[in-house]
């Protein structure tokens, strides 16, 4: 097994446990949420952690129950200005978060489109649509880097916090360049560098699964969508990201290395950014 495929095992393998484990913050790596009523009846971790990177109370309220596992670092849908009748694709649409907000903007007339290479969080989403009714939305099994996706055939490509995931960057903005139509946007959140990590965290699967060292440095992600021929191209927002928020992730795997991916919290940034092919 090559680099590339060995990162995407383990990260298959870390949102499969995030899938099946569901929204809960209970487990080990989250008990100090539990003053914040996680696992009573105040708001759960994944609420807070929704609320904390710019969702509503409301658009919270909208989606299906388990549709928000609290994994984004980000809202890219509050810059996406979506219309009726707009086709959107979903880049590692996991439980349907995003997609399912997606759908109420555009309408019957719309489509949405959601990508995820996990089976787990696939079925968790296609559950969480027939549960809500959500005629127009369609999750499939796939890999970001070959999207199941026709050229020129969607309006937007959105994405939160999944991009840095993946260990071929540039191929991601190549796809999402091809299946967008001429004048189409990509608007997405995600995790950037701010500085180099050290060698203990780039070795760490928990900080990988949880957006922090398969992280580029903010100039190269940049760069990486200019080259493939986005225009217009530019950080909308930047913001610390909580990171101790990614224990939501994580609280199935090892919080020793939790622990230590906290301590470098100052390397990474949430950012938004968008361009137009």
């Amino acid at each position: 097994m090559d680099k590339d495929e060995q990162i995407r095992k383990t990260v298959r393998e870390g949102y499969a446990r995030v899938a099946r484990q569901g929204s809960s913050c209970c487990g080990s790596a989250a008990s100090a949420q539990s003053q914040s009523g996680c696992c009573g009846s105040g708001p759960s971790q994944a609420q807070l952690v929704g609320k904390a990177i710019g969702y509503s109370d409301e658009e919270m309220s909208l989606v299906p129950d388990g549709a928000n596992l609290g994994l984004g670092c980000g809202n890219p849908l509050a810059l996406a200005s979506l219309k009726e009748g707009e086709t959107v694709l979903d880049l590692g649409s996991g439980a349907g978060f995003d997609s399912f907000l997606a759908a109420s903007m555009v309408g019957q007339s719309g489509h949405v489109i959601g990508v995820d290479m996990t089976p787990e969080m696939l079925e968790k989403a296609r559950d969480n649509a027939c549960k809500g009714g959500y005629k127009n939305v369609d999750f499939r099994l796939g890999e970001i880097e070959n999207l199941p996706v026709p050229d020129n055939s969607v309006d937007i490509v959105i994405s939160n916090c999944v991009i840095n995931l993946s260990p071929d960057k540039p191929r991601v903005f190549r796809e999402a360049y091809r299946v967008l139509k001429p004048g189409g946007r990509l608007i997405v959140s995600d995790m950037v560098l701010l500085k180099e990590l050290p060698p203990e965290i780039l070795k760490s699967a928990v900080a990988y699964v949880g957006c922090v060292s398969g992280a580029i440095k903010k100039d190269a992600y940049i760069e990486a969508i200019k080259e493939v021929g986005f225009r217009d191209v530019e950080i909308v927002d930047e913001t610390r990201y909580p990171i101790e928020s990614i224990s939501l992730a994580m609280s199935a795997l090892d919080s020793h290395d939790l622990n230590t991916v906290v301590r470098y919290a100052d390397y990474v940034a949430s950012v938004k950014v968008k361009g137009v092919k």
